[in-house]
């Protein structure tokens, strides 16, 4: 079972704000690799990631593609290094794209200003650390 953590939830919300972006890590439907930093990621809830991907290049294309995606979180001052492995959906309307458009961080949306973007939700699968450790796992 996923149950993000209240210092995950709290770390997450605030990556962008404490210089430490999550990257975004997809594969096409080919495994070409791609890796991108994404601002915007936040804690949806306690099993599911979401971001605002308003650059909708290489990264969107691939979720399209192969939706196994991992998103990679470090803190290096303070040494805390997860990973968060899941499969993402696209939501290019309607009340969940609306929902992570209202929580995204402003300086996100600000780069955004027509709302062109869409959301991306990413339901958990498995937490590990740097390590490889699992944290944690769905059933």
């Amino acid at each position: 079972m996923i149950n993000l953590t209240d210092e995950m939830v709290s770390r997450l919300d605030s990556a962008l704000a404490d210089g430490y972006s999550c990257l975004v890590g997809t594969a096409s439907k080919d495994g070409e690799p791609q890796i991108s930093p994404k601002g915007s990621v936040m804690a949806f809830n306690r099993d599911t990631l979401a971001y605002w991907e308003r650059a909708k290049r290489s990264a969107l294309d691939n979720v399209a593609e192969n939706p196994q995606v991992v998103v990679y979180y470090a803190h290096a001052a303070d040494r805390v290094r997860w990973r968060f492995h899941g499969k993402a959906t696209v939501h290019e309307d309607g009340p969940v794209r609306q929902e992570v458009m209202d929580r995204c961080v402003q300086a996100e949306l600000d780069r955004d200003p027509e709302r062109l973007g869409v959301a991306v939700l990413i339901k958990i699968e498995k937490i590990t650390e740097l390590s490889g450790e699992v944290l944690q796992q769905a059933d």
